[in-house]
């Protein structure tokens, strides 16, 4: 029986770090998205106020099973 995955685009925060944004990314996503297959990272940048890091983000193409 063949498959079919849906891809999408989601981008996750963290005042800490890139990992953490990804992380919460994905968490968010799954309480949503069933049958979360595969997330890659595709673009990483800061958010920045007063010259100032204030939030990492993390932009990342998360696949699930597309279901009818």
């Amino acid at each position: 029986m063949e498959s079919i995955y849906k891809v999408i685009e989601i981008i996750g925060t963290s005042p800490n770090s890139w990992e953490e944004a990804a992380k919460n990314a994905v968490e968010t996503a799954s309480k949503t998205l069933k049958d979360l297959r595969v997330a890659e990272a595709v673009e990483f940048d800061l958010k920045l106020e007063d010259g100032k890091v204030s939030a990492y983000r993390t932009k990342m193409k998360i696949s699930f099973k597309y279901q009818d």
